[in-house]
């Protein structure tokens, strides 16, 4: 292997090894590639104030490295690529030796370079050899962006608890012992076997409103929905047995913020479960009860609250 100054008259042999790097390497979404024309004007310039060097095997080209200075005491690795075929015998290293020579011999200190951060195998080498990173570039998507920094909704909260049980007394002994006091608790039955909780500190609390569904749903070994309207946009509800909450839905999973795609899943309503213990049709609860990545894609939040409550028997 020989490693040698490029000139130009190498451009044909650099133009396929570049062709080579940039559909093994693409830009990422939302960024343009430079066309060749671009490029080899800047390696032409890098002849002659940086260095642009080429390997060779047998007189056929195998890898090409340029590298220039970016600042008084630092020259950046503009590129590095090696053929598939030759890598792993040293080649990368010593084109990359003679970037750090030369630059070295112009006064540079450090030497720099890009990698992507999907490249985790290149990150590792380049960690091994001494690079760290300095700074991050950051990429948002614009819609992205817009949804986040939307101003969030500020309207109403309203929630309820239904607990399915006839025995009052002892859902009266429960609400009495429960800490904190409740304001002004309401309890009414209703139809199908359920009893309706509300008050007035339930409303903004969803919290508040899990903690007194288990609780309730524990000690009286009933099955406990709590059933929120949120901040008038999205709608959630939880549903408990015997003190262990069984499935929890979020009409819009994101409203508060990104999640991780496996808890964003877990916000979604599951028909079984739902269905096995408030007496839903399973087919209804997948019609009405659909997740969305924005309130406005489903119908308005209020009326949503109101469709599942009667989906699963309750009174809203």
């Amino acid at each position: 292997m020989n490693v040698r100054p490029a000139t130009e008259a190498d451009e044909a042999a650099i133009r396929a090894l570049w062709e080579e790097f940039e559909a093994e390497v693409p830009e990422p979404e939302g960024f343009e590639p430079d066309t060749w024309e671009v490029d080899w004007a800047a390696l032409r310039e890098n002849m002659r104030s940086g260095i642009v060097v080429v390997a060779e095997e047998d007189g056929e080209p195998i890898g090409f490295a340029e590298a220039a200075a970016e600042a008084p005491r630092r020259w950046h690795l503009e590129t590095i690529h090696v053929r598939p075929a030759s890598r792993r015998r040293g080649v990368g290293s010593a084109l990359l030796r003679e970037c750090v020579r030369t630059a070295g011999e112009r006064g540079a200190e450090y030497l720099s370079l890009q990698s992507l951060a999907s490249n985790a195998v290149g990150l590792r080498v380049w960690e091994q050899l001494g690079f760290a990173p300095v700074e991050l570039l950051l990429v948002s998507p614009l819609e992205t962006l817009e949804r986040r920094l939307a101003p969030v909704p500020t309207g109403d909260s309203r929630a309820s608890i239904h607990v399915q049980s006839d025995d009052r007394v002892s859902l009266d002994r429960a609400l009495a012992q429960f800490v904190p006091r409740l304001e002004n608790a309401e309890v009414r039955p209703t139809a199908n076997g359920w009893m309706r909780i509300a008050d007035p500190a339930l409303d903004p609390d969803g919290m508040l409103q899990a903690r007194l569904a288990a609780e309730l749903s524990e000690r009286l070994g009933a099955v406990v929905l709590a059933l929120a309207l949120e901040r008038g946009a999205v709608v959630r509800f939880r549903l408990y047995e015997r003190g262990r909450m069984v499935d929890e839905y979020l009409s819009v999973p994101t409203f508060y913020g990104e999640l991780p795609k496996a808890d964003e899943l877990a916000l979604a309503a599951n028909p079984t479960i739902v269905a096995r213990l408030t007496g839903a049709d399973r087919d209804e609860v997948r019609r009405i009860a659909r997740n969305a990545a924005s309130p406005g894609e489903l119908p308005p939040a209020s009326d949503l609250y109101d469709r599942l409550a009667r989906m699963m028997g309750l009174e809203p």
